[in-house]
């Protein structure tokens, strides 16, 4: 059986790495191990952004052979965005997810762990949908559905639609 590797970037909290494993491990079914984090952060900071360039740190971990999830809790960004909520290298099998614009206490709201562990399963499940060779679904309920805002990331599900899971379970056809 195959494994998913989730390698946290930099300080993440236990608590939501378990929650996670717990969630991937579900949704995928294989076992998920977490890795040793990758402590260095400096080589994807963009000062003048004020952000990390998410490629760097799938760039940073796609050596490591086998199916990644990075889990950080910095702002990403991509040229051409003003942020991302995470990213994802189909060819190598190589994924990235911020906590950063998921906690509810960015946007004044009490800090609770529920919201971000949910928002965090849905675009860590989103992210692994593309190492599996699925692209954006057009069903705003889909976890493949695009997601620009939080409102967007709250209201699709965790789970895969039927059209989405049937080519997930056909290797992303």
């Amino acid at each position: 059986m195959s494994k998913i590797a989730l390698k946290p970037i930099g300080n993440i909290e236990p608590w939501i790495l378990k929650e996670l494993r717990a969630s991937l491990e579900q949704t995928f079914g294989q076992a998920v191990e977490i890795k040793m984090p990758l402590e260095q952060l400096d080589h994807a900071y963009n000062p003048r952004r004020n952000q990390y360039h998410s490629t760097a740190f799938v760039d940073a971990m796609s050596s490591e052979g086998e199916r990644i999830l990075g889990v950080c809790d910095v702002d990403l960004y991509i040229p051409g965005l003003n942020f991302v909520f995470g990213q994802a290298d189909p060819r190598r099998k190589t994924a990235v997810i911020s906590l950063f614009r998921l906690r509810p206490e960015r946007y004044a709201l009490p800090r609770e762990e529920r919201p971000l562990a949910e928002r965090a399963a849905k675009e860590a499940i989103h992210e692994l949908g593309h190492t599996e060779g699925l692209g954006h679904c057009r069903d705003d309920r889909c976890v493949m559905h695009f997601s620009n805002s939080l409102p967007e990331t709250d209201r699709k599900s965790a789970l895969f639609c039927k059209d989405c899971a049937k080519k997930l379970n056909r290797g992303g056809e």
